[in-house]
């Protein structure tokens, strides 16, 4: 792989993440109600995808210039619709417009409709007794099947 590959593949990931911070932040504001808990959810999620809190606040204000980026790999794209559900969640009050589009992002991400409540079910279970989106995966893949 010469050095074009890398930094093509760096700069993809990093599309991937702006994209998902960018749905995050969507998520939190859908219920009109952008919380401390959820702005902590959200710095939390942007370190782990390498994203400074100064990033983040350019992506929160100037996010119409990022493009929703669904990640190739199914595992990562699980991981960023288990962080969608997390964020939902993480004020224990589900506002109707969040669960829409909650269920919005589980079709653009590729998960079947029919299934689509039950999936986010049990990613809301998993996260209220401590599972990780590891171990989350693991049961929801055998929810899909």
């Amino acid at each position: 792989m010469n050095i074009q590959e890398i930094l093509s593949l760096f700069h993809k990931g990093k599309t991937t993440a702006k994209s998902h911070m960018k749905n995050l932040i969507e998520m939190a504001a859908a219920d009109g109600n952008f919380d401390q808990i959820e702005y902590d959810l959200l710095k939390q999620i942007a370190k782990k995808n390498n994203i400074s809190e100064s990033q983040l606040k350019d992506i929160r204000a100037n996010s119409s210039g990022i493009k929703f980026e669904l990640p190739t790999d199914k595992i990562e794209r699980f991981h960023q619709f288990y962080d969608l559900v997390h964020m939902m969640s993480v004020d224990e009050s589900i506002h109707p417009e969040e669960m829409k589009l909650c269920s919005l992002y589980a079709l653009k991400f590729g998960y079947p409709r029919q299934r689509s409540t039950e999936l986010i079910d049990t990613i809301q279970s998993n996260i209220k007794y401590g599972q990780s989106p590891d171990e989350t995966y693991k049961r929801v893949e055998l929810l899909l099947s």
